[in-house]
C-alpha cells in the first residue's frame, strides 16, 4: 500500500454532480421499469404499452386512434401498431364512424375489459404502497417533477428549444 493511499481512501469523496446523480437515478428507474415490464408480460401476455392503450380506450370510451395517442402519450404510428396486436388478440375492435366513414373508432371488447380487470398495476404494489404513504403535496411534486423530466428529455419543455443566433445590430 502506498503511504498516501490510506489517507486518500478515508477522505470524503467530492459531492456527486447533479447530472451524474440524475443519470444514475434515471438508469435505476429504467431498470425497474424493464423488470416490471417483463413481470407484466409474464403475468398477462400483454406489454405495458398495450395495457396503457387499453386503459386509454377504457377511460375515453369509444374513441379515435388520435385521441388514444394523445392520452397515452404515444406517437400515432406506435398506437396503430399496438392496436393491431390488441385487435388480433380480440381485446379491441375498430369500426367506422356512421357520420364520417373516414374516421375509425375503437372500443374495448368484453375480453379487453376482462384483461384490464385481471391485469396488475403498472407500477407494482410495493411502489404504490410507498407512494400512497407520502403526503399529497409530495406525491404531486414527484408527479410534476417526473413529467417535467420527461418533457426535458423529449425536448417538449418550454425553453428547451435550441438557442437562436442573436440578431445583428
Amino acid at each position: 500500500m502506498r503511504p498516501d493511499s490510506a489517507a486518500n481512501s478515508s477522505a470524503a469523496s467530492p459531492p456527486e454532480s447533479p447530472e451524474r446523480a440524475l443519470v444514475r437515478g434515471v438508469r435505476r428507474m429504467a431498470q425497474a421499469i424493464e423488470l416490471r415490464s417483463r413481470e407484466i408480460v409474464r403475468l398477462t401476455g400483454l406489454t405495458i404499452p398495450q395495457l396503457v392503450v387499453l386503459q386509454s380506450v377504457q377511460s375515453l370510451g369509444q374513441v379515435t386512434t388520435q385521441a388514444v395517442s394523445r392520452d397515452a402519450a404515444m406517437s400515432p404510428p406506435t398506437v396503430v401498431a399496438v392496436l393491431d396486436r390488441l385487435e388480433a388478440k380480440g381485446l379491441v375492435e375498430r369500426y367506422r364512424s356512421t357520420r364520417d366513414r373516414r374516421i375509425v373508432h375503437l372500443r374495448l371488447t368484453d375480453a379487453g375489459r376482462q384483461a384490464l380487470t385481471d391485469s396488475p398495476g403498472l407500477l407494482g404494489d410495493g411502489f404504490m404502497t410507498a407512494f400512497s404513504r407520502l403526503a399529497l403535496q409530495e406525491r404531486q411534486q414527484l408527479a410534476q417533477s417526473i413529467e417535467r423530466m420527461a418533457s426535458l428529455m423529449t425536448g417538449t419543455a418550454a425553453g428547451t428549444e435550441a438557442p437562436t443566433a442573436a440578431p445583428e445590430a
